[in-house]
């Protein structure tokens, strides 16, 4: 048989070899949130599917999962922010999205009314979900009969015993944020962002006055009730310029912590960050930041062994005491109902995924509540001992679950995953690591085609996360957008591709360190090098076709896709380009001394950085993708750079969304987009 049909009848068989279709990879509904009601054995999370977000909720012993609202229509409105009544019989939750910088709420369907973000209120008892007003970020005072949230950078009230219209609270400069309200409900604590500096604000519902809680000239947030109600704790980070937007800073001017009197607003410094590494403020990717424990402690995250650990420090002052040591990220946090120990998701033992543990404030240590080949994130104590929360793994999807105090899951709501989702068709991706040029070594997962035998050769595609602050993990993600990489990502591998997840420098899960990578992004592009690496890493296995290698990210990803076309075109056969950055360079205020020159400096390596710079070079085919509503990677980005491949007759694609965002709202645009994506590669990179 001639060489080419050889190829040709190989290439039918793999495709064959597909059992399952991107429609079927994605058909299960992906949980957003899930949150625990105070003092009831409920339950509440956020269910997405086929461009509708509801509510479901769940009540002990049995925690059966139910459906709670009945949006339709596939309008792309997302809910979030839960917020329960401390009875647990209402429930508040924002739907929609904010307005960005075009003051728009996204509105991906094209509906002629438009579209909002507003409160609504949700009875336990089963009435009509009731919306309340435009707004976001919402909570009850401590009784349930008020609600707060934030509308147009001022706190607005309703009173839920009454017809009565929603108003504002109080009127103040600044933008409001950070609400929390005292242990009896009759203060309000809220940051003033004001430009260059904030404030930590006390609004009292009886004086109907502010207080102010030493104000200065830099950056107070976070603010934290102690139990008592008497002070508050929050942080302060020094107002310090920067001039070079995600450059690296592994170093600053330090953070510290400060207590103040709510009724004075007189406050003392209680912990300074230690010079040099961790410095610089990072906080928990969800739950508090900074707590208040019942025993007289605050904890708070803190980067000074490299790693973002946990650490405990007396409200009155002291040394801080590290409460989760190792190397490690924590992410994930969530206070125990006493108080007095905390429930974390981490990367501990097992970096490429994420599990439990319980930390113990007081006694400083930890123990594990999960453990294995799953991925278990964002835990929500229950009243009766037992821990909701999220959870994958390699096959099966993201979903809500229960975690019973013998250690057994039950899943919340199993009939959300399809009874036709091809879980037992996917592959387990393999944890590798390969050297990029320069030398680093970088963590990726391998997906390999089903049914590939020793000495065969497939084509293979290279997987670039966005972010850059991401990890891709060994399973589904706890990041929708992620989620639908994974699952597509699946789909290649079923089609016969090989699949490199990189996780390349200035992600997330691997220390400071590695986050904050020299030279990276606009600064020099040094995780190109990573790239590049993957790309000779794909080429040197005896699994791949070393002329069929493709690129495949979104926005990050996008941005290192369009580098990798442009700078590799010899190693790199074909691209996809979702809604990338292409040019870094923007501009920058800043009246230092030697601003100008830091300015000239800054704008020649972000042009040195994009893609733009470098077009001449750029030979293979790529398929561009992007919504014209992006609020993060402006439509432009792919504007310019498709005018100048024109010029140049460069092979590419287009598939745009009208009114489309960045993290593609409807579902029907995923689809569109992989479907095209999936078409491409098998034109350009299967003979």
């Amino acid at each position: 048989m001639p060489f080419r049909s050889l190829l040709a009848f190989f290439f039918l068989a793999s495709a064959a070899h597909a059992q399952f279709t991107i429609e079927q990879a994605l058909s299960s509904a992906f949980p957003w949130e899930i949150a625990s009601a105070p003092r009831a054995n409920r339950v509440a999370w956020v269910v997405s599917g086929n461009g509708d977000w509801n509510v479901w909720l769940a009540e002990g012993p049995a925690y059966q999962g139910r459906p709670a609202t009945a949006f339709q229509g596939g309008d792309g409105q997302e809910i979030s922010e839960l917020a329960w009544s401390g009875n647990g019989e209402r429930l508040l939750f924002t739907r929609g999205s904010g307005g960005g910088r075009s003051g728009e709420s996204p509105n991906p369907n094209s509906n002629v009314n438009g579209a909002e973000q507003a409160v609504w209120l949700l009875e336990w008892n089963g009435a009509a979900p009731r919306r309340l007003g435009e707004g976001r970020t919402p909570l009850f005072t401590p009784d349930g009969k008020r609600a707060l949230w934030l509308r147009g950078g001022n706190v607005w009230s309703a009173d839920l015993t009454s017809d009565a219209k929603p108003a504002i609270l109080f009127r103040a400069r600044g933008s409001a944020s950070d609400l929390a309200l005292s242990p009896d409900g009759a203060l309000l604590a809220f940051t003033s962002t004001r430009s260059d500096h904030s404030f930590i604000g006390v609004y009292s519902f009886s004086a109907k006055v502010i207080t102010w809680l030493d104000p200065s000239t830099d950056k107070d947030a976070l603010p934290a009730w102690s139990p008592d109600g008497k002070s508050i704790a929050f942080l302060r980070i020094l107002s310090e310029r920067t001039s070079l937007p995600h450059g690296a800073r592994r170093s600053g001017s330090p953070w510290s912590l400060r207590v103040a009197d709510a009724a004075t607003g007189a406050a003392r410094e209680v912990f300074r960050a230690e010079p040099g590494p961790g410095s610089v403020f990072q906080p928990v990717a969800a739950g508090p930041s900074l707590l208040w424990a019942a025993n007289g402690f605050l904890v708070f995250p803190w980067e000074k062994t490299n790693w973002k650990l946990l650490y405990a420090v007396p409200a009155a002052g002291g040394p801080a005491r590290l409460l989760t040591p190792g190397e490690f990220e924590v992410e994930f946090v969530e206070p125990a109902p006493d108080r007095n120990s905390l429930i974390v998701a981490s990367n501990q033992g097992d970096i490429d995924r994420r599990h439990l543990w319980r930390v113990s404030i007081d006694k400083s240590s930890v123990s594990p509540i999960t453990r294995g080949n799953g991925i278990e994130w964002a835990p929500a104590s229950l009243s009766d001992g037992n821990l909701a929360l999220l959870r994958s793994d390699a096959r099966q999807p993201a979903r809500a679950a229960i975690l019973s105090a013998n250690g057994a899951f039950r899943d919340l709501a199993p009939e959300l995953i399809p009874a036709g989702f091809p879980s037992s068709q996917f592959v387990v991706p393999q944890a590798v690591k390969y050297s990029a040029p320069d030398g680093l070594e970088i963590p990726a997962q391998l997906f390999l085609p089903p049914g590939i035998k020793p000495g065969e050769r497939r084509p293979a595609i290279v997987f670039i996360h966005g972010g850059s602050r991401r990890q891709m993990l060994l399973g589904w993600s706890p990041m929708f957008y992620y989620h639908n990489a994974y699952g597509f990502n699946q789909y290649l591998a079923s089609r016969g591709y090989v699949v490199l997840s990189i996780n390349y420098r200035s992600g997330t899960g691997y220390g400071m360190a590695f986050r904050e990578a020299l030279n990276y992004g606009p600064t020099g592009a040094s995780e190109f090098q990573d790239v590049l690496g993957a790309g000779l890493y794909l080429r040197s296995r005896p699994d791949v076709l070393p002329n069929q290698i493709g690129l495949w990210g979104g926005s990050w990803g996008g941005y290192l896709t369009a580098l990798g076309l442009a700078r590799a075109s010899g190693l790199f056969a074909a691209g996809v380009d979702l809604h990338g950055v292409h040019e870094w360079v923007r501009d920058i205020q800043d009246t230092r001394p030697g601003a100008a020159q830091l300015k000239e400096d800054y704008l020649r390596r972000a042009w040195d950085s994009s893609p733009m710079s470098s077009l001449d070079g750029w030979k293979s085919p790529v398929l561009f993708i992007h919504g014209d509503d992006d609020r993060s990677v402006i439509f432009n980005q792919t504007v310019q750079l498709v005018e100048e491949l024109r010029k140049r007759n460069v092979d590419y694609e287009l598939l745009v969304f009208p009114d489309e965002v960045h993290d593609f709202l409807l579902q029907k645009n995923w689809l569109r987009a992989y479907q095209a994506a999936a078409s491409f590669f098998d034109r350009k990179l299967k003979p």
